[in-house]
């Protein structure tokens, strides 16, 4: 079973959708019906792919056609998608499908509210690891679905060296010289940083991706300017709508911003009989 497939299984477990005491109680078996999915608000789609699969692995017979694709702006009463099949499975599938497309649409929507705020920049907005436990897959796609990218997808993708790490090694210096001979230099080397000298060890170290982290904007200017296109310079904490535009024409190459995941609210979205 793939990934996706995973969650979705999980989903149908967590929710009874087999188990559906009240429709069953009230809905003739072979009732039939129509529905209209709907935007409440504006926002960018995800999670069309996921909201589909509920449907294949709940019912075949019913079926999802989808009027725009992922990544997509939806206005205000836009019909998303359309519904039919038989009336139990739909509704048996309908809290799933809208809480996966509200909850991945929020996602890709803060994401493009973020990417707009710094058009004209150079830098790029990342996401995290900050993510719904189990979701991060699906939420990383609604990340790029919103014009974004991805940072490393877990712990086994890249080098990230925090505060903890350089507490247990001793130093930026010998943390950075221990992810190298371990790795044999075959990945990159991020290390986060929190002052002006720890950019100077960490390019005197030979750090790949400096993550400043929790700078003011001054303090951030000064550190761009110090590495000098040495190497990547990464924003990272504290980062809103209404300041991530000061923190890009910093002269940042990436901004990583963890609310992407762990704080969009979910969109508006409704599912409607005809």
């Amino acid at each position: 079973m793939n990934p996706i497939d995973k969650i979705i299984s999980l989903a149908i477990k967590e929710d009874g959708c087999l188990e559906d005491i009240t429709s069953r109680a009230i809905i003739p078996a072979d009732l039939f019906a129509d529905a209209a999915i709907t935007a409440r608000q504006e926002l960018v789609l995800s999670g069309a792919l996921p909201a589909a699969r509920v449907y294949d692995m709940l019912d075949p017979a019913v079926t999802i056609e989808f009027n725009m694709n992922d990544g997509s702006l939806a206005q205000k009463g836009d019909v998303i998608a359309n519904v039919s099949g038989p009336t139990l499975s739909i509704l048996a599938g309908e809290r799933l499908v809208l809480n996966f497309l509200q909850q991945l649409s929020g996602v890709a929507t803060l994401t493009r509210e973020f990417c707009k705020a710094i058009e004209g920049s150079s830098a790029k907005i990342l996401d995290t690891r900050k993510t719904v436990p189990g979701m991060r897959l699906l939420q990383k796609q609604a990340v790029v679905h919103g014009g974004g990218a991805n940072h490393r997808m877990s712990l086994s993708d890249a080098i990230l060296i925090k505060d903890n790490h350089i507490i247990s090694a001793g130093s930026i210096t010998r943390a950075v010289e221990l992810a190298r001979e371990k790795t044999d230099g075959t990945l990159e080397v991020e290390v986060e940083v929190e002052n002006l000298e720890g950019v100077r060890e960490a390019l005197e170290a030979g750090a790949d991706i400096i993550l400043l982290d929790n700078m003011t904007t001054e303090l951030m200017s000064e550190a761009v300017k110090l590495i000098n296109g040495k190497a990547k310079a990464e924003a990272s904490g504290s980062i809103s709508p209404s300041n991530v535009r000061q923190v890009a024409m910093t002269g940042v190459d990436r901004i990583s911003i963890g609310k992407l995941t762990h704080s969009a609210p979910a969109c508006d979205i409704s599912m409607d009989f005809s």
